[in-house]
């Protein structure tokens, strides 16, 4: 994607949205901060002209959107305050908040989790994944929070890896889903692949796919939403995500598979359980972390409208 040109029509549904805001939702890869930065850079014009940050799109807007070339990456550490929810001389496991990218990339060079595990670690992390991605055994998405673990060497990360792959490691996640599902419980069974047209996106497609599964649970529903578990038996690019728009049930404040919402910045998802057997002492290690302050919040104002 960097180095190219996109060009965009602002949908009815968007008017009134600051730009920056809009670009993100448009190109999911680049932060915020990273779109600002291409703005002043005079290198996105609405309607052949260059704007501010500040400006609000209407709809039939015409906006190109320039993306700079990249430049060679490299991660540096950085003091941010990082959650750790265990630790010992194999690995790391990391409750990440919601809003951070997990490894640097275009757009993202600095104030991931990465530049912050590699302070707390003093760069003792696994090197399997090269220099951008030390450690980084699975991500989850940057509006995700919850749980991912870290290997601090290469034969930790093999196992580790190894038992992602055998399906024998435990992700579970909850969320808040669009509409009422009429089964309580189910499996989506369906492949996903790089969208054919626009490639920042997944999609369920029967070719140059892989196979994805995703198990879910309803907790609880409510008038045009459901709070559900959700466990992965594969770990496709975004596959909740993609999964729950599949069967007609986006995750809540999903801007790139459902519907943004001005209450809440990104999905409302969360990785809650881990488990794993550990590589070195083979013994089977699960951790839970307890929902957010932004997914209670926004289930506390559905409740509270109830009443």
């Amino acid at each position: 994607m960097q180095g190219e040109t996109i060009t965009e029509t602002v949908n009815e549904s968007d008017s009134a949205l600051r730009i920056d805001k809009w670009i993100t939702t448009v190109i999911g890869d680049l932060t915020r901060s990273a779109v600002q930065k291409i703005i002043s850079d005079n290198a996105v014009t609405v309607n052949g002209k260059a704007v501010s940050k500040n400006y609000k799109v209407a709809a039939g807007d015409v906006v190109k959107i320039i993306i700079p070339e990249p430049t060679e990456l490299s991660a540096e550490p950085e003091n941010i305050p990082v959650s750790i929810v265990y630790e010992d001389d194999d690995l790391l496991v990391v409750n990440k908040p919601k809003g951070m990218v997990v490894h640097p990339a275009a757009g993202n060079y600095s104030g991931t989790l990465v530049n912050a595990l590699m302070y707390h670690c003093k760069g003792r992390l696994s090197s399997i994944n090269g220099i951008i991605r030390p450690g980084i055994v699975h991500r989850i998405d940057k509006n995700t929070s919850g749980l991912l673990i870290v290997a601090k060497n290469d034969f930790s990360h093999n196992i580790l890896a190894a038992q992602i792959k055998e399906h024998s490691f435990t992700r579970e996640y909850e969320a808040l889903v669009c509409g009422r599902l009429k089964e309580t419980s189910g499996t989506i069974d369906a492949p996903i692949g790089r969208h054919k047209t626009d490639r920042k996106k997944m999609c369920v497609q029967d070719q140059n796919s892989k196979n994805a599964v995703t198990h879910y649970e309803v907790i609880e529903q409510y008038e045009g939403f459901a709070h559900v578990r959700l466990r992965l038996e594969t770990g496709r690019t975004h596959q909740i995500r993609v999964h729950m728009k599949y069967i007609g049930h986006p995750v809540f404040g999903d801007d790139v598979y459902g519907t943004a919402h001005r209450s809440i910045e990104g999905q409302c998802l969360h990785a809650r359980k881990i488990g794993f057997i550990h590589p070195t002492t083979g013994e089977y290690l699960e951790f839970d972390s307890p929902l957010p302050e932004y997914f209670t919040a926004v289930l506390d104002k559905i409740k509270k409208q109830l009443k």
